[in-house]
């Protein structure tokens, strides 16, 4: 049904990568043909418009991703979104605007991804920092335990992912979550592996906390263009910032450091925009033909039903029940499934002998990822993965 929109992937010559299985598009989505001409305009804007191409750039490119983002995630405004080459850049803006010389305690889980989870064990090496992190494990018992630990302690900072990297799995009540934080508390919600996969509605909380996602994962688009929503009337002066956030007031510098009351307030400095493009054309081209993000989620679960029948027919020593890492397989799961393999061997083990039945799959450490995408058949039964089993 969808795969006619992915020719660079449903016509490649049979052999090459591109004729595999595809379920690394949790990592990785093919992008739809339209982006090679959405690339090429951007080439020709560019040449053609030289320094003048910010014009457009800001006054209408910008502006369009923000609105196709909004509807999106229902967000009440789209000036509010924040945009830059990826989500770190937006988050460690947001924490340079929090005091630096008072103490600062951050609340998060254990299975954020690398980025983050990097930053804050270089800002414990502070003596001015300190992080709090709830296990995610058990599942059905971590939004009571994060939440108490929320209104428990004196938190600047609460950070969690929406779907977590590593699982697929959702985090319970996040949203609702979120609704009832302290008023002191910013809130920032990691989405990445939920925008354009999940539905999602922000609507309650677009004045509470913060979102960010990007376009390199289910839409499609490729890297570079990643945004964060912020709440109306916010007031936090970010000290890492771009000449950007002043780019409206170039000619009226007045030699103090002034914020904007929309994404400029989180802006940074000069980017490549060809993924803007990219974007654009996919929303563009998934509003013609009516793909909405309900549409490609029930697209894939019913893709994950037909992998967990197969799967359970199948007897596969790690590609089973036991091994799957869930809590709810019908409502509260992402787009991939993630095998504990209990060792790194055998998970890279398990990836090569895909990769020998033309399944393309990637791997963390001792977990092992499959993921689900709109270019796979509709009648796909994913047999080939589990091979002779």
């Amino acid at each position: 049904m969808y795969k006619k929109f992915y020719r660079a992937f449903s016509q490649a010559p049979s052999g090459s990568p591109s004729s595999m299985l595809h379920m690394a598009c949790h990592s990785h989505h093919y992008w739809p043909d339209v982006t090679l001409e959405a690339v090429q305009q951007y080439w020709q804007d560019a040449a053609l418009l030289a320094d003048d191409k910010w014009g457009p750039i800001f006054q209408e490119k910008i502006p369009a991703w923000q609105s196709a983002v909004a509807r999106a995630l229902n967000l009440p405004d789209a000036a509010q979104i924040a945009i830059a080459p990826n989500t770190h850049e937006l988050i460690y803006r947001l924490l340079s605007a929090l005091p630096v010389d008072e103490p600062l305690q951050i609340l998060t889980t254990d299975g954020e991804f690398y980025s983050f989870t990097r930053q804050l064990q270089r800002l414990e090496e502070l003596p001015n920092v300190q992080v709090t992190r709830i296990p995610k494990i058990p599942y059905a018992t971590l939004a009571e335990r994060f939440e108490s630990e929320l209104h428990s302690g004196d938190y600047q900072l609460a950070y969690a992912s929406l779907v977590f990297f590593d699982s697929g799995v959702v985090f319970p009540e996040l949203i609702r979550i979120a609704e009832r934080k302290p008023a002191q508390t910013q809130f920032v919600i990691d989405g990445y592996h939920g925008f354009f996969a999940r539905p999602i509605d922000l609507s309650t909380i677009a004045d509470k906390a913060f979102f960010t996602a990007g376009s390199y994962k289910y839409l499609g688009a490729g890297e570079g263009m990643c945004f964060m929503s912020i709440p109306r009337h916010c007031t936090l002066r970010p000290l890492n910032t771009g000449w950007f956030a002043e780019i409206a007031e170039l000619e009226n510098r007045s030699g103090s450091v002034g914020y904007a009351d929309n994404w400029l307030r989180f802006a940074g400095a000069t980017m490549d925009y060809s993924c803007l493009y990219k974007g654009l054309a996919i929303f563009d081209l998934f509003r013609r033909e009516g793909i909405t993000v309900e549409k490609t989620h029930n697209y894939v679960l019913a893709a994950q039903q037909r992998f967990l029948h197969t799967m359970d027919n199948a007897d596969h020593p790690f590609l089973n029940r036991e091994h799957l890492i869930h809590h709810d397989l019908e409502l509260g799961h992402g787009h991939f499934f993630t095998f504990d393999c209990h060792s790194a061997e055998n998970a890279e083990k398990l990836q090569s002998e895909l990769k020998t039945r033309a399944v393309l799959c990637d791997r963390r450490q001792q977990l092992l990822r499959l993921g689900f995408a709109i270019y796979h058949d509709k009648e796909e039964t994913y047999q080939q993965v589990f091979g002779s089993y």
